[in-house]
């Protein structure tokens, strides 16, 4: 029952993506794990925002992604997409009316970084890509020094190292929060107290998920890989914290073993 409901929540979503979203990319993002689905009764007031390079669900309330959804193979870090020659590219979201979004103002001396769920650096493959990476519905407010600009970075630079050896990885990211949340700007944009990272090989159907802390994370002279085996957790601990299934297109049996996978680091190479 659960696979057959996956699909028809998947050919709703995909339903329910804007016209210009709702095409084979699109469909193909989802296709292998399925859309993180809200649990309960009632989801939270969301729409479902279907981009070049990363598929996310935008929470009205906190105005910021409850989820991002990329598949990552090799060729999405080749091409000449470059973050540098795109000027002032942080922007509010053009898909979203003012009122229902976070913007630049909100960001504007809050303290926080503005925080990539889906990282520019995935996006060399394509302009329009690289461009809507920088949209603020993909971010959420992020401690700079030691977290986004550290721990964080160094899980998405990890994450692209990965990729050269499983060849396709489905990576899910997104924002935790406490009941009553910290808010920035007079939008009130919703402050995490954590982010989780849950990545995915669909070939060899193994997965590792990460929770890291909003605060800056001292590394003690350890390596990115040594930092990060303190936040490894399971799968199936973020849905709890977070209110969300995943791997919802997966047999029960398969969905079951992963979202229960025992913490355990993924070897390391070189960059592709």
């Amino acid at each position: 029952m659960r696979v057959l409901a996956s699909i028809l929540s998947l050919v709703l979503v995909a339903w329910a993506l804007p016209a210009a979203a709702a095409d084979d990319d699109c469909k193909a993002m989802l296709s292998i794990t399925g859309a993180p689905e809200y649990k309960g009764s009632e989801a939270p007031d969301h729409t479902i925002l279907c981009r070049a390079g990363y598929v996310l669900s935008y929470n009205k309330n906190r105005l910021t992604p409850d989820w991002v959804l990329e598949v990552l193979n090799t060729d999405r870090f080749k091409g000449t997409a470059d973050r540098t020659a795109l000027k002032n590219p942080f922007a509010p979201d053009p898909d979203l009316k003012p009122g229902q979004r976070s913007e630049l103002k909100d960001y504007a001396a809050s303290g926080y970084d503005r925080g990539h769920m889906a990282p520019a650096a995935d996006m060399k493959f394509s302009r329009e890509a690289m461009i809507e990476s920088f949209y603020l519905s993909n971010m959420a407010p992020q401690v700079g020094i030691g977290m986004n600009r550290g721990i964080w970075a160094d899980l998405e630079k990890l994450t692209r190292i990965w990729v050269c050896k499983h060849n396709e990885l489905v990576a899910i990211s997104g924002p935790i929060y406490a009941e009553a949340p910290e808010t920035v700007g007079d939008d009130k944009v919703a402050v995490p107290t954590a982010f989780y990272k849950i990545l995915y090989d669909p070939q060899r159907k193994r997965i590792i998920a990460f929770v890291l802390p909003n605060k800056p994370v001292d590394k003690a002279g350890k390596t990115a890989v040594e930092a990060l085996k303190q936040f490894m957790v399971k799968a199936g601990d973020i849905e709890d914290r977070v209110g969300l299934t995943f791997l919802d297109a997966l047999t029960p049996r398969d969905r079951t073993r992963l979202l229960d996978m025992a913490p355990a680091m993924w070897s390391r190479l070189d960059l592709c």
